[in-house]
């Protein structure tokens, strides 16, 4: 192996070693904490079945949550990243749009969450507001990411004939880009439906409000059953998007693959 690797991975190493000892990670503590682990997988075994009604209406308002969450975020997203670009805008547009979306990514969808129960009460609605922030902030920068990556040759043979900006975009930087986006959303919806699970822990509504309570008072047989219906959930979306990446994705760059 090269000298120089071994310098860079042998930096790394230290560093993690005395960042762990500056924060007080003790390998230890964890070994010895195993048995409380097993108490608690012990005591989630005993599964209250009579909640699983309460757990599936309370999981539909999850997901309905981070649907509406990530529709309208997304919408929005759009023509953000479209100004951000650097590849379609002057630098004075592109850089205010970009620190923007930075400030917007800067804080997770929980705290955003905690400013719009403060705003708009406790209640799935400021849960949703939080889910829309962050899905504006995450996939604008994916996106203008995604445009700025894009063949430049189409996009100068197009602009040489002098067609607007917004014809440029709707006939080259959208169908370039299509595939990357609808990928993005996939993965968005995905990460919305987990992270709204636990939006209930500020009073933002959603699955995560009976999780974090029964949590919190030890009653780890009846969260388990909660739990158990957002790990079903995930999977069933997990699955589906595969399916759907399949189908519209894959084909989709065989087709451009075909027309190079």
């Amino acid at each position: 192996m090269n000298p120089k690797n071994n310098l860079i991975i042998g930096i790394v190493i230290a560093a993690v070693v005395a960042m762990s000892y500056n924060i007080d990670a003790n390998p230890v503590e964890f070994v010895e904490g195993i048995p409380n682990l097993a108490i608690v997988a012990k005591e989630m075994t005993e599964v209250e079945l009579d909640l699983f009604g309460t757990a599936f209406w309370s999981m539909l308002e999850t997901i309905e949550m981070a649907f509406i969450g990530t529709v309208v975020g997304v919408a929005i997203a759009l023509p953000l990243s479209m100004l951000a670009a650097r590849n379609l805008n002057r630098k004075l547009v592109y850089v205010p749009i970009r620190a923007l979306l930075a400030a917007t990514r800067t804080f997770p969808s929980i705290l955003w969450a905690i400013l719009f129960v403060i705003m708009v009460g406790l209640g799935p609605f400021a849960g949703i507001l939080a889910i829309i922030m962050y899905t504006i902030g995450f996939i604008t920068k994916l996106q203008y990411e995604s445009i700025e990556a894009i063949d430049s040759d189409p996009v100068e043979a197009v602009s040489s004939i002098g067609v607007s900006k917004w014809q440029l975009i709707r006939h080259v930087v959208v169908p370039e880009s299509a595939p990357h986006l609808l990928s993005q959303i996939l993965y968005m919806f995905d990460y919305n439906v987990r992270q709204t699970s636990i939006l209930g822990l500020v009073g933002a509504g959603g699955i995560g409000f009976y999780i974090i309570n029964y949590i919190k008072f030890f009653e780890y047989g009846k969260a388990a059953v909660f739990m158990l219906v957002v790990l079903i959930t995930v999977l069933l979306i997990d699955w589906a998007s595969v399916k759907i990446r399949d189908k519209y994705i894959v084909k989709a760059q065989e087709g451009m693959q075909v027309k190079i």
